[in-house]
C-alpha cells in the first residue's frame, strides 16, 4: 500500500530512500509503499512498468560489485503529463509523507533572496488554476485539497543538497500558498505539515552499458534502469513526523536534533570540494572525478580547500572522526568503478556554489583573509562557463552575454557579485575575494588550471 508519494525518481532516489525504506519494511512491516513521480522524462517510468516496478541497485568498488533490489515501489509516473494523479496522490489520506529529490533546481526559488521565484513563469503558471508544473506547486496543490477534504497532517521530507532543506522547503511552500486566494491554506499548513531537516550523502553516478552489463552477467537478467552506487551512504534525519514513518533506522538512518552539523560537514567537505575536483578535472580533460583527483594538483588543491577554507568555519558532529572522514572522502572520490562524471558533478554551478562557499568566505574575510582554494573554485567554474564545457547550468544565458561583453576577467567577476548574477551580494563588499578570483582567472586563461593552483 502506498505511503509515501516521492517527487524526482532518478537514481538518486532509487539508491538511497528506495534502499533505506527497503530495509525499513524488512525490519518492520508497513504500509510504506512509494509512489514515485519523475519530472518530466518518460524513460525510467516506462523501463519500470515494463519491468513490474523492479529494478537492481549496483553498489561498486574496485574489482567488486555488490547487486540489491528495493522492491518498495508501488507505482510511477510521469508528472508533467499525469499530474492529477500526483496531486491526487500527494492529496490522499493514505499518504502520510511526501519526499523530494528535485535537485537544488527545482524548487523554484530566487538565489538572491532564497525565496519563491515569484517573477519565474513556472511559478507565475502555477499559481493560476491549472495543474501545476514546478514540485513546489505540486505540492502545495496537494496540500490545499487535503485542506479541503479530509484534513490530514503530512511530513514534507526534502532530500536534497538545500541548507536547511527542510526549513527552506516549508518557506517556500507558505509563499506558494499565501499567494493563492485561500487565506486558510497558509494557516492549515503550518498547524498539520511537518518539515523535518535532512542530509543525504550517497554518490551516484548515471546508468551505463556496464552497469547493464553486471546485471545481466551476474543475475541472468535484462534491467534497463539500474542504478550505480558508491557502497557508502548516510542519511540524517530530525525525527519530527506528523503521522509516523517507516523504521528508516534498520537501513542506518541517523536520527538527531543536530542535522545542521551533518549537513555543514556534507555540504562543505564533500559537496564543495566536490565541485573544485570536478571543475579543475574539467579544465585539464578529465571526465572523471577519480581521473581528476588522481592528478597530484587537483588532490592538493582538494585537501588544502578542506583543511584551509572549509573545516575552520564550522564545528563538526561529535560523532564524526573528521581525519577518518577526510581520508573516507578521498577514498570515495578515488572510487575508479562508479565512473562519476565530472561534467554531472559540475552542473548546477549557479545553484550549488552559493550555498557551499558564501558562509565561509564571509567568515575568512572577518578573519582578514581570503579563502584562496574557494576563489580557484569560483574562478574554475566561471572558466568553464567560458570555454563552454558540458555542464549544464540554468544560468548559462544569462552568463553568456556577461562573459561577452567583460572587458577582464576582474569585470567579469565583479559582475557575477556586483549584479547578483549568481553569488549573494553581500559577498561584493568582499574585494580582497574578487581579486584574488579575477587574478585566477586570468592565470586559468593564460596557463591553465595545474598553474592556477599552484598560485594559491
Amino acid at each position: 500500500m502506498t505511503g509515501i508519494v516521492h517527487l524526482g525518481l532518478g537514481n538518486f532516489h532509487r539508491a538511497h530512500q528506495a534502499v533505506y525504506t527497503a530495509a525499513a519494511l524488512a525490519e518492520e512491516p508497513g504500509d510504506w509503499g512509494i509512489l514515485a513521480a519523475a519530472s518530466t522524462s518518460r524513460t525510467v517510468v516506462s523501463a519500470l512498468r515494463a519491468q513490474d516496478l523492479r529494478y537492481h541497485v549496483v553498489e561498486l568498488s574496485p574489482g567488486r560489485a555488490e547487486i540489491s533490489s528495493p522492491a518498495v515501489h508501488t507505482g510511477v509516473l510521469v508528472a508533467a503529463e499525469e499530474t492529477e494523479t500526483l496531486v491526487a496522490a500527494i492529496a490522499a489520506a493514505d499518504t502520510r509523507i511526501v519526499t523530494l529529490t528535485v535537485t537544488e533546481h527545482g524548487y523554484s526559488y530566487s538565489p538572491e533572496t532564497l525565496g519563491l521565484d515569484l517573477d519565474s513563469a513556472a511559478v507565475r503558471h502555477d499559481l493560476r488554476d491549472v495543474p501545476p508544473r514546478t514540485p513546489i506547486g505540486q505540492l502545495t496543490r496537494g496540500l490545499q485539497r487535503r485542506a479541503r477534504t479530509h484534513g490530514h497532517g503530512v511530513t514534507i521530507v526534502s532530500c536534497d543538497n538545500l541548507a536547511g532543506n527542510g526549513r527552506h522547503t516549508r518557506q517556500l511552500v507558505r509563499e506558494f500558498a499565501a499567494a493563492l486566494p485561500d487565506p486558510e491554506l497558509v494557516d492549515w499548513i503550518d498547524r498539520h505539515v511537518r518539515f523535518p531537516n535532512t542530509m543525504v550523502d550517497r554518490i551516484v553516478p548515471a546508468t551505463t552499458d556496464e552497469t547493464r552489463r553486471i546485471v545481466a552477467e551476474r543475475l541472468g537478467v535484462e534491467d534497463a534502469v539500474p542504478v550505480p552506487a558508491e557502497p557508502f551512504t548516510m542519511w540524517v534525519l530530525e525525527d519530527d513526523f506528523a503521522r509516523g514513518r517507516p523504521r528508516w533506522e534498520a537501513g542506518g538512518a541517523i536520527f538527531t536534533g543536530d542535522v545542521g552539523a551533518y549537513e555543514l560537514l556534507k555540504l562543505r567537505l564533500l559537496n564543495g570540494t566536490h565541485s573544485l575536483i570536478a571543475y579543475l578535472g574539467l579544465l585539464s580533460g578529465a571526465h572523471y572525478i577519480s581521473d581528476a583527483v588522481a592528478r597530484p594538483f587537483v588532490e592538493r588543491a582538494a585537501r588544502r580547500v578542506i583543511a584551509e577554507d572549509y573545516l575552520p568555519t564550522f564545528t563538526p558532529p561529535e560523532a564524526i572522526d573528521v581525519d577518518d572522514y577526510v581520508e573516507q572522502l578521498f577514498g570515495r572520490f578515488s572510487n575508479s568503478a562508479l565512473a562519476h562524471r565530472t561534467s554531472q558533478v559540475g552542473s548546477d554551478g549557479s545553484l550549488k556554489l552559493p550555498q557551499r562557499i558564501t558562509e565561509p568566505v564571509l567568515w575568512h574575510h572577518k578573519q582578514g583573509r581570503v579563502a584562496g582554494h574557494l576563489a580557484l573554485t569560483v574562478a574554475a567554474y566561471l572558466r568553464c562557463v567560458e570555454l563552454g564545457t558540458e555542464i549544464r547550468d540554468p544560468a548559462l544565458e544569462r552568463l553568456r552575454p556577461l562573459v561577452a561583453r567583460a572587458r577582464s576577467a576582474r569585470e567579469l567577476v565583479g559582475a557575477l557579485f556586483d549584479e547578483g548574477q549568481v553569488f549573494a551580494p553581500e559577498l561584493a563588499d568582499c574585494g580582497d575575494f574578487l581579486d584574488r578570483t579575477g587574478r585566477l582567472l586570468d592565470i586559468l586563461r593564460e596557463h591553465g588550471p595545474a598553474q592556477a593552483a599552484a598560485e594559491v
